[in-house]
């Protein structure tokens, strides 16, 4: 089964580092997509979806938790479905 995993980003260098480490973190079936913040559109499916800053991962249309109240961690990326398995 594969992942889907989108990330939410402005361009900023946290960004960069996120994008960067869901690359790392994700297994060889994890479909990425990086999504920019500044389309009208991507930032109306983030407040959908309850992202309040980005970076911002969602696996499988859900918010990951890690991104919920703090920056994502390969940890926090790992427990919601990226990579590993």
């Amino acid at each position: 089964m594969s992942n889907k995993v989108e990330i939410f980003s402005a361009g900023c260098p946290a960004c960069e580092s996120t994008i960067n480490l869901v690359n790392e973190v994700a297994c060889d079936n994890c479909e990425i997509s990086v999504l920019d913040m500044n389309d009208k559109g991507v930032s109306k499916r983030a407040k959908e979806l309850g992202i309040a800053r980005v970076p911002a991962v969602v696996v499988n249309g859900k918010l990951a938790e890690c991104c919920q109240v703090k920056g994502p961690t390969a940890e926090g990326l790992k427990a919601a479905g990226i990579g590993g398995k």
